[in-house]
C-alpha cells in the first residue's frame, strides 16, 4: 500500500513538472512563440499615427498592420527608425527600408518619431519611448515577443544599436545601416543577432564607426574575430560576410558596399537595392509567424522587381491625379518619397508616372516602382503588387539619388500621359 502511494506521488510530481514545462512553453520558453495580451482580442489600433505619453511628454509613432490581420495569430514586430532630419513618415514612405513588402503580411511595423528629428536618447528617453510603444501595441495586438526587430539608417542606425545594447532580451535582432554610437551605449554585455551595413566611402559616418559597433557584438555573441573582406573602391559592389563561431542563435553579418552614406545602396548596373532582401532574410531566419491560413493575396515580390504580367496602363482622365513629394537631402545624396492620388472617377489599371529630375540628379535605387532612365526625363512604372489605384486611393513609391548641388524635387508629373495637379 505504501509502495502504491509512493508511485502515485511520483506520477503526480511528474505531471506537475509537465504542466510547469507546458506553461513555460506557452510563455515563450524553449524558443516557442510568446503571445501578448492583445492575442485573441478585437483590436482598437489600426493603421495610422498615434500620440503617446512617454517620459512626461507627448510623443508620436506610425503603425502599419499586415493585410488581413488576425488576432489569433502572433506576428513579428519591426521597429523602423528614421535618419537625422528625417521622420517617421519617411520610414513609412520607403516601406520600412523595403521590409514591409518583403514580409508577406507576417509582421507589424512601427515607426517612432524622434525629438528634434533625431535620436539623442538623452537620459534614455528614446529607449523609454520604444518601451512605451511596445507596451501599448502589444496590449492591443498579437505579437510574438521572441520576434521583435529594429533597424534604421544613420541616426536611426545608431538608435537601433542603442536598443540592442539597452534591451538585449527584448529585441531578437537589429540591422543598423550606416550607424555609429550616437544614441548611447556604455557597453555591450549580452548577445543580440546583428547585421551591420556600411559604405566604404561613407563621408558622414566613417565606416570605422560601423566596424566598431559590429565588433562589439562579435565579442558579445562569441563569434570568431576576423577582418571580413570589403569591396574595392569603384567596384560598384557589396560583400556580405557571415561570422563563424558565433553562439547558437546569435549570428553576426557584415555587409560593406562601395558607396557613400545612403540608406538603400545598390550595386552597379542594378536598379534595386540588395539591403531589404538580405536584412529580411536575416530577420526571418529566426522562425516564421506566417498564419496557418494566410491572407489570400500572395506574398509581395521584390519591391522594385517588374512584373512581366503587369496590365497595360489605363489612361486616367486629364487632371485626374494629384502628386505630392517629400525630399530628404544630405551632402551629395537624397531620397524622394512620392504619393500619387487618383482623383478621377475611373480606376487606374497599371500606371506610369513621368517626371523631370533636376540637372545633376541620378537615381541609384528605388522602392515600389521601376525607374528608367535614371536621370533627365524619368518614367516610374508600377510593380506587380501596386498597379491598381481605385478612385480616391493613393499609391506611394520613391527612390534615392545622387546630386551635384541641386536637391530639388522632380517636376512635370504626368500619369499615363495625363498631367497631374
Amino acid at each position: 500500500m505504501a509502495e502504491r502511494r509512493g508511485n502515485r506521488g511520483v506520477v503526480l510530481a511528474v505531471a506537475a513538472m509537465l504542466i510547469t514545462a507546458g506553461a513555460a512553453v506557452l510563455a515563450g520558453g524553449g524558443g516557442a512563440q510568446a503571445a501578448t495580451a492583445g492575442c485573441g482580442r478585437t483590436p482598437t489600433l489600426r493603421d495610422g499615427t498615434y500620440t503617446i505619453q512617454s517620459g512626461g511628454r507627448a510623443r508620436t509613432y506610425i503603425l502599419r498592420l499586415p493585410s488581413g490581420y488576425n488576432s489569433n495569430q502572433s506576428y513579428r514586430l519591426v521597429v523602423g527608425l528614421h535618419w537625422l532630419n528625417g521622420s517617421a513618415n519617411d520610414v513609412v514612405g520607403n516601406g520600412f527600408y523595403g521590409l514591409q513588402q518583403r514580409s508577406g503580411n507576417t509582421a507589424i511595423f512601427v515607426a517612432p518619431q524622434g525629438l528634434d528629428a533625431g535620436w539623442a536618447n538623452t537620459g534614455g528617453r528614446d529607449v523609454t519611448l520604444v518601451d512605451d510603444i511596445l507596451r501599448t501595441v502589444e496590449n492591443d495586438l498579437c505579437v510574438d515577443t521572441s520576434q521583435r526587430f529594429a533597424l534604421g539608417f544613420s541616426y536611426g542606425g545608431a538608435m537601433s544599436y542603442a536598443l540592442a545594447c539597452a534591451r538585449p532580451t527584448v529585441f531578437r535582432a537589429v540591422a543598423p545601416i550606416a550607424g555609429a554610437n550616437l544614441s548611447g551605449c556604455s557597453s555591450v554585455s549580452q548577445p543580440v543577432a546583428y547585421f551591420g551595413v556600411h559604405g566604404t566611402r561613407d563621408s558622414v559616418l566613417n565606416i570605422s564607426q560601423g566596424r566598431s559597433l559590429r565588433d562589439n557584438f562579435v565579442r558579445a555573441n562569441g563569434c570568431t574575430a576576423q577582418n571580413p573582406p570589403e569591396p574595392a573602391q569603384n567596384s560598384g559592389t557589396h560583400i556580405t560576410t557571415a561570422y563563424s563561431g558565433c553562439r547558437a542563435g546569435y549570428p553576426v553579418q557584415w555587409a560593406a558596399h562601395d558607396g557613400d552614406h545612403v540608406p538603400l545602396p545598390t550595386d552597379r548596373n542594378s536598379s534595386t537595392s540588395w539591403v531589404s532582401a538580405e536584412v529580411w532574410q536575416f530577420f526571418s531566419q529566426f522562425g516564421s509567424t506566417q498564419p496557418s491560413n494566410p491572407p489570400s493575396s500572395p506574398a509581395s515580390p521584390s519591391p522594385s522587381s517588374p512584373s512581366p504580367s503587369s496590365p497595360s496602363p489605363s489612361a486616367p482622365q486629364t487632371g485626374a491625379c494629384r502628386v505630392t513629394s517629400a525630399v530628404n537631402a544630405w551632402n551629395s545624396g537624397l531620397t524622394v518619397n512620392i504619393a500619387v492620388t487618383n482623383t478621377g472617377s475611373v480606376a487606374v489599371n497599371g500606371w506610369r508616372l513621368t517626371f523631370a529630375l533636376p540637372a545633376g540628379q541620378n537615381i541609384t535605387g528605388g522602392w515600389n516602382a521601376t525607374y528608367s532612365p535614371t536621370s533627365g526625363q524619368v518614367t516610374a512604372t508600377n510593380v506587380s503588387y501596386n498597379g491598381g489605384v481605385a478612385p480616391g486611393a493613393s499609391v506611394s513609391f520613391g527612390f534615392q539619388a545622387t546630386h551635384t548641388g541641386n536637391s530639388g524635387p522632380p517636376t512635370g508629373y504626368a500619369l499615363n500621359g495625363s498631367a497631374c495637379a
